[in-house]
């Protein structure tokens, strides 16, 4: 039997660094609120199954009339994020009652995924324990030397990574839905904080592959990210 796929849409941030007066899942980019972007790709793929956005708290009646208006039918449930992105994530997966599906995490501040990017993250997905899109990092990377906590010192050298075995990490993330609960639950037994929801499949010992993102998959946090994706509209 084909495996159900569920998308977690974590879109509970306040957008402080964003600097707009409202939630940022409600700024409006291109005529349409920032979170309709990508629940209208979701929507339009047939392998996926049910979406479950998590806002803030506050925000589930208007999120609930945002997806009437747009028309999201595939909205299974609401959920109220928590204080991290990490808790948000964890109560989108509690509200997946379903122990063989596959879960798809895509985050809500990402409007400019296509089809093509869902597609080939869940293709690979049989081959290995998660699926992360990234992209080759252009610039080179220096590692430094952690100065003492509230130092004023300069940063120092330690070492030039080698560029070409560094990715930049984005969402969509793939996952079978027992791993990545697993992964959570471990680490929220253990007061671990990861950056992604990958970092905590690997730290059980999980195999993570890469498919392929775009350097069009930005993550809108600051006002500068703005003007780069309405400059992306226009191309």
């Amino acid at each position: 039997m084909k495996k159900k796929v569920y998308a977690i849409v974590p879109s509970a941030g306040v957008g402080k660094r964003f600097g707009i007066g409202k939630n940022k899942p409600f700024f409006e980019l291109g005529g349409k609120p920032l979170m309709v972007w990508c629940l209208e790709v979701l929507q339009s793929l047939p392998e996926i199954a049910g979406i479950i956005p998590v806002v803030k708290e506050d925000d589930l009646l208007a999120t609930g009339e945002l997806i009437e208006k747009h028309r999201i039918r595939k909205v299974r449930r609401i959920v109220p994020g928590g204080p991290e992105r990490q808790d948000s994530v964890y109560n989108g997966l509690k509200a997946i009652d379903d122990d063989k599906a596959l879960v798809l995490i895509h985050d809500g501040g990402r409007p400019f995924a296509d089809r093509e990017m869902f597609l080939n993250a869940l293709k690979l997905i049989a081959t290995c324990d998660g699926v992360i899109a990234a992209v080759r990092v252009k610039d080179t990377i220096k590692e430094v030397i952690a100065a003492p906590r509230g130092s004023k010192e300069a940063p120092q050298v330690r070492q030039t990574l080698n560029r070409d075995l560094l990715y930049a990490v984005q969402t969509p993330q793939v996952f079978s839905y027992r791993t990545i609960r697993d992964a959570h639950e471990k680490a929220r037994k253990e007061k671990y904080y990861g950056t992604d929801d990958a970092a905590l499949v690997e730290r059980c010992g999980g195999k993570i592959m890469i498919s392929e993102g775009s350097y069009r998959n930005i993550k809108i946090t600051t006002p500068e990210d703005i003007y780069i994706a309405e400059a992306l509209l226009k191309l």
